[in-house]
């Protein structure tokens, strides 16, 4: 089996020290994350991870197994790029008399839908998302025109097909504790666990 790329998306109460718990996941089995970005969701106190890895996809489906046995995960996913919308911040810092000077250059950065978000006397700072091959392709038309610092985002994706999800969220919040959630629902009972 080849590796491909997949974005993991974990949904999770906002708790300290998660994030490093997931992260010692990662590390135990020698996996890369390429892209790792949190942020909140449309409901309260729900957080969600954007992961990014190249690997298997039996190995992905052990990953995701392994992050729900986290006490503060509600639930795990992975997809393929197909499967969701997404993209990337990228910001390129640019002399800024080559940008005054080059009309060559404000042409370029119109083609790549760049736009400046700081003009000073020694730099312009121009932003542009798109997927990271776009951005890559920003990048190598700019340093002829002297490039002077680059930085690109972590992903930020959505799945294609979460609604259903989003609503059985709304639903555990309004749930009393001790009421019982049923976790792992989608997972095939015959499946290996994955142990740490």
């Amino acid at each position: 089996m080849n590796k491909q790329e997949f974005t993991i998306t974990v949904y999770t109460e906002n708790q300290v020290g998660l994030l490093n718990r997931i992260a010692i996941i990662f590390s135990r089995r020698k996996i890369n994350i390429e892209s790792l970005n949190t942020s909140p969701t449309e409901v309260d106190s729900v957080h969600r991870f954007t992961i990014v890895i190249n690997e298997i996809e039996e190995v992905v489906k052990k990953l995701c197994r392994q992050i729900e046995k986290q006490v503060e995960v509600l639930k795990a996913y992975y997809n393929t790029e197909e499967e969701i919308v997404w993209q990337e911040l990228a910001l390129y810092k640019v002399s800024t008399d080559a940008i005054a000077e080059k009309v060559k250059v404000e042409r370029l950065l119109r083609e790549y839908g760049a736009r400046a978000v700081a003009i000073r006397k020694d730099y312009t700072v121009f932003e542009t998302t798109g997927h990271r091959e776009e951005t890559d392709n920003l990048i190598k038309a700019l340093e002829p025109y002297g490039l002077i610092e680059f930085v690109r985002s972590a992903r930020v994706a959505i799945i294609k097909a979460s609604n259903s999800f989003h609503d059985r969220l709304k639903e555990f919040e309004k749930k009393e504790p001790g009421e019982e959630v049923i976790e792992n629902e989608y997972l095939d009972k015959n499946e290996e666990v994955f142990t740490m």
